[in-house]
């Protein structure tokens, strides 16, 4: 038995009844619910549990619920006036996966101070809402969000403040897997919401096709 299997079968009987976007087990194999060793006060009503001496667990089903949430969300803004950002760089194909699929703006990489804020700048722009891949390294991001009076959705694990943040996603945002497949649902579930595709349509990609690869040398 795998260890997602393992997961999926200790879950809350519950967790079974509640129509998720995709099977449980994909969440796990991805490893969406693993958290760090730290929980913040603000992270808390997210935690399923923790694991003896390790991580916390995040609630799959409140990052399920979460997701459909913050697509709901993002789908009622232009396409391109919403501004994904990622840091980190196991965020950089997702974002631009997402960008690319749901026409908006990506930030990849260093995020310069001024990018929301100072006009004169060539790479200024005015989005309506930012979406964040870890407010941990996007947090110049969420202050010129901020400044500007514009919401912020962020995916956040069990250690994340949500200061300044308006909608917060739970979940793994440091793995490659995890980060693959939660941009690949929400770029799925805004589409859906647009009416681009049906409510029960698919992406012409896969998970797969947003997640970075890795070089071995």
């Amino acid at each position: 038995m795998s260890m997602a299997e393992d997961e999926g079968r200790n879950y809350p009987q519950g967790a079974a009844s509640i129509e998720l976007l995709i099977p449980i087990n994909m969440y796990l194999e991805a490893g969406v619910h693993i958290g760090t060793h730290m929980c913040t006060q603000h992270m808390s009503r997210f935690i399923y549990k923790q694991k003896p001496e390790g991580p916390y667990v995040i609630d799959i089903r409140k990052t399920d619920e979460r997701i459909k949430i913050a697509a709901k969300f993002l789908a009622r803004y232009r396409p391109e006036s919403v501004a994904a950002v990622s840091a980190r760089q196991y965020g950089f194909t997702p974002v631009r996966k997402f960008a690319e699929l749901t026409g908006a703006k990506a930030i990849v990489g260093r995020f310069i101070p001024g990018t929301f804020t100072n006009p004169r700048l060539k790479h200024y722009i005015e989005p309506e809402v930012l979406l964040v891949t870890d407010p941990r390294v996007d947090q110049q991001a969420i202050v010129e969000a901020s400044k500007i009076g514009i919401p912020v959705v962020a995916i956040v694990s069990t250690d994340a403040k949500l200061s300044d943040i308006d909608l917060a996603i739970p979940a793994n945002n440091k793995g490659r897997k995890s980060l693959a497949l939660i941009y690949w649902l929400l770029t799925r579930q805004v589409l859906r919401e647009r009416g681009v595709i049906d409510m029960k349509g698919e992406l012409p990609v896969g998970p797969d096709a947003f997640e970075t690869k890795v070089t071995v040398r």
